[in-house]
């Protein structure tokens, strides 16, 4: 990661010749010095996929105004989806999870360390057992019970709260609910769960021991976009373990455990760092 500030544009577009040297042009036309770049073309889809990081203080105009020329010189005449993130503005990240505290001790972990430097708003919970050790941590833990009778009234507030917040990210650190339809139509894109198991096979509940009746050699984890079709959300990150035949469904949720965290972090990271550029239900993800 730089020390100077910079921005990062990344975007994708019908492929076609010449992309990267309008791109790269209209940088340099305006003094933008580029720091990192990153491309792909995909011949099946007929999409062109990029990332650049270009330093902040080379460019002799603000963010807003980058913006507004990027848009009318580049973006429009190639019927781009872009975005343009500041690194000098912290990511806002709501973590939710359930009785699990694997994933959350290591994102708090990371982010007290700055190893995610991030802002946290809030914590939020369908169960109270994190409360003391979220809030030692100076962060508001925030309970929304969830139950068969409530649920449209439950994720309403989840999003209630998520906007209130500012939030830019919902992580789901192992949060055991399934989120409604609504709620991830409207953060669509927002949304990353951690699914303990190496996707697609072994979808929903208990995933190891899925695998454990099937026999398999290898586990692994899944972090993902949510969607409202249960963990069938574009892909971000993976892992695996191998295992064998001596080996119990609690010792596969064990080893599980030591993946999750760590694929989650990963994924994450990919997410907040704009490496992550979403089409139909696949990613490219610049490394």
């Amino acid at each position: 990661m730089h020390r100077d500030r910079f921005y990062t544009l990344s975007a994708s577009c019908p492929d076609r010749v010449g992309i990267i040297a309008r791109v790269s042009g209209f940088i340099a036309e305006h003094g933008g010095w580029i720091l990192e770049s990153s491309f792909h073309a995909d011949d099946v889809t007929g999409r062109y996929f990029m990332r650049i990081e270009i330093k902040a203080d080379s460019l002799p105009f603000l963010l807003a105004e980058f913006r507004d020329r990027f848009r009318r010189e580049i973006g429009e005449p190639l019927a781009m989806d872009w975005r343009i993130s500041d690194s000098a503005v912290k990511k806002r990240v709501v973590v939710m999870v359930s009785k699990q505290e694997h994933c959350l001790y290591d994102l708090l972990a990371r982010w007290q360390s700055k190893e995610l430097d991030i802002e946290i708003p809030c914590v939020i919970s369908n169960h109270d057992t994190f409360k003391g050790f979220v809030e030692w941590h100076g962060i508001p833990f925030i309970q929304v019970p969830v139950n068969p009778d409530n649920k449209a009234a439950a994720y309403a507030e989840i999003q209630r709260i998520f906007d209130d917040v500012r939030g830019d990210t919902m992580v789901l650190a192992r949060y055991m609910q399934i989120l409604s339809p609504e709620l991830c139509d409207a953060l669509s894109g927002k949304i990353i769960n951690i699914h303990h198991s190496f996707l697609p096979s072994f979808v929903g509940a208990k995933p190891y021991h899925q695998a454990f009746q099937r026999g398999v050699k290898l586990i692994g984890a899944t972090c993902h976009y949510v969607t409202s079709e249960l963990d069938a959300g574009p892909i971000i990150e993976q892992d695996v373990i191998r295992i064998d035949h001596s080996d119990s469904p609690e010792d596969m949720v064990r080893y599980g455990k030591d993946i999750e965290k760590t694929v989650l972090a990963r994924g994450l990271r990919y997410h907040l760092e704009d490496r992550v550029l979403v089409h139909g239900n696949k990613t490219v993800v610049f490394r």
